[in-house]
């Protein structure tokens, strides 16, 4: 059958952008070597030029130099054209790898998109208001019980203005009441009444028992009672 049809060519893989990029810029660094060649050729009669009189020396001289700047030429055109073709085989690489990267954000987007439908069906606006007007009415419930707690008891509501300061009036009497030097109020001060015994001048009272004078100390028995004089007790 081979021999009919013949065997199938392996046909080898086209070349990428890559590839071809690479062997363009060798080819570009092979031909400024070159260039750089004859630059140093160019050179080296120049000199010559300097020091040869004119004559057929000197003609010779520039015919070489002549066919050396020629080749210059044809290499630097070979070098731009391959430049501009690497210029060219960038421009396609960029776009070539927006266009991918397009396609990467093009999955991520669908894969994105499939996940957040999946995610939305599980949660309803619907579900969410009722869960807010909930927690509103939760509230507000507690507020009311905080409230409630918080009330005070066997508190007089008949307070008027003329009451609030007919108190003023008095916290500000009891607090002029009070001294400049230590700020305390009246009830706590010490007493400072007039001791009236002193200003009578009374004379003290006796020390002795039944009018005795005094320095006359009477004896006493073992009970605190006055002794008995043995005299009267041989009577």
């Amino acid at each position: 059958m081979r021999r009919v049809f013949g065997a199938k060519k392996n046909t080898e893989p086209p070349p990428s952008i890559q590839d071809a990029s690479d062997r363009i810029n060798k080819r570009g660094d092979s031909v400024e070597d070159k260039i750089k060649k004859l630059d140093v050729e160019l050179c080296k009669y120049k000199e010559q030029l300097k020091k040869t009189r004119p004559g057929p020396a000197q003609e010779a001289v520039k015919a070489r130099a002549m066919r050396v700047l020629k080749q210059k030429k044809m290499y630097e055109g070979q070098r731009d054209m391959l430049y501009n073709q690497t210029f060219n085989l960038d421009q396609v690489s960029f776009a070539a790898e927006g266009l991918k990267d397009a396609q990467q954000t093009m999955t991520a987007l669908k894969s994105a998109n499939k996940e957040l439908k999946g995610m939305m069906k599980t949660v309803k606006i619907q579900d969410i208001d009722n869960l807010q007007d909930e927690m509103m009415d939760l509230m507000d419930v507690s507020s009311e019980i905080q409230e409630t707690l918080g009330r005070s008891y066997n508190v007089p509501d008949g307070l008027d203005e003329d009451d609030l300061m007919g108190e003023l009036d008095a916290l500000e009497a009891d607090m002029g009441n009070e001294t400049e030097a230590d700020g305390m109020p009246s009830y706590l001060q010490p007493d400072t009444e007039t001791d009236y015994d002193n200003e009578l001048n009374l004379p003290a009272a006796p020390t002795g028992r039944n009018g005795a004078q005094q320095g006359r100390v009477q004896a006493e028995d073992e009970f605190g009672l006055p002794a008995v004089p043995r005299a009267s007790l041989r009577g």
